[in-house]
């Protein structure tokens, strides 16, 4: 009977009452109303006393207010996470799109606080013909030569053939080449005429290279001593088969004095047989440039730069 008295209530269950003493407990103890949030026990007329023990929702502890998750991790403590903006300790450096030059044309590759750097383009300098009989001229005329350069003490050979014709020596690389004041061959002159009714400068001097194949090259280098001045005009034409010609941005020197290339434009063009580039301005100041390996078959390949020297007394 005492089980039949238990009742379930809004908040809480009737607690059951000790066995022995239930036992004497008098019957007529019924439900229990619930008045606000307080379980009151229900008088009932046959004079039996109200249940004791009745658990009141005024008693509970509040739920926490929050996601269920946390009520299950009551012991845990979730810190409070506050973002805060700091400045990156190094400054954040991008590297621009590199360029690809295809078409004829005047291109301003920089300006910067030394000056201007331009390249002008001519892919049809000359037609196919009259190319192909000047790189078979100059191939047999010119007595080529395979020389050393210094990098940092080490002599390393050149993986090319060259020649200097000028009344000047002329010093790269640790390495001095001899004034040369012999005849030039007969293209050669005719070029140096040509060019100068297109930029209007007397040329008197020219580095000509023999490329035997993909595996010669020059490596990134600029064509600033002291002897072609600050600001040198230097036509360059090619012969033979087409090579794949780099320039890339100089970066400013760090306190040691080494430049990082990591992050260097680089521009790229593709020189055929009987075209024309024009570095000009501040080129050899700003930028390097390279003929680089490749690594499939490539035929000879004949490069020849018309340039004006001058003692470096006179381009100081």
């Amino acid at each position: 009977m005492d089980k039949r008295r238990r009742a379930r209530v809004q908040g809480g269950w009737v607690a059951p009452s000790n066995p022995q003493t239930s036992k004497e407990q008098p019957s007529g103890v019924g439900r229990s109303a619930t008045v606000g949030a307080r379980v009151v026990p229900i008088q009932h007329t046959d004079g039996c006393k109200p249940v004791k023990n009745v658990r009141s929702d005024r008693d509970r502890k509040p739920m926490p207010v929050g996601p269920a998750w946390l009520g299950k991790n009551i012991d845990q403590v979730v810190p409070k996470t506050t973002f805060v903006f700091e400045e990156p300790e190094e400054e954040i450096k991008l590297k621009p799109s590199d360029q690809l030059i295809t078409k004829a044309g005047v291109y301003d590759i920089s300006t910067e606080p030394s000056g201007l750097s331009r390249l002008r383009y001519f892919p049809q300098f000359l037609d196919s013909s009259r190319s192909d009989a000047i790189f078979a001229e100059l191939f047999h005329e010119i007595p080529w030569r395979q020389r050393y350069d210094i990098h940092n003490g080490v002599q390393a050979i050149q993986p090319r053939l060259t020649h200097w014709y000028s009344e000047l020596p002329y010093t790269y690389s640790g390495v001095t080449v001899e004034a040369n004041t012999s005849e030039w061959p007969k293209s050669l002159k005719e070029l140096k005429e040509q060019l100068a009714e297109l930029t209007g400068i007397e040329f008197n001097s020219l580095a000509a290279n023999l490329y035997r194949d993909g595996h010669d090259s020059i490596g990134w280098h600029s064509d600033d001593e002291p002897i072609m001045g600050k600001t040198p005009v230097i036509a360059s034409l090619s012969f033979g088969d087409e090579r794949v010609f780099e320039l890339r941005k100089k970066p400013p020197p760090n306190k040691s004095g080494e430049r990082d290339y990591t992050y260097s434009q680089v521009i790229r063009l593709s020189l055929t047989g009987g075209s024309l580039l024009i570095m000009e301005g501040w080129t050899q100041t700003d930028w390097q440039h390279r003929v680089p390996k490749e690594y499939h078959d490539r035929g000879a390949r004949i490069n020849v730069t018309f340039r004006v020297a001058k003692p470096a007394h006179y381009n100081n």
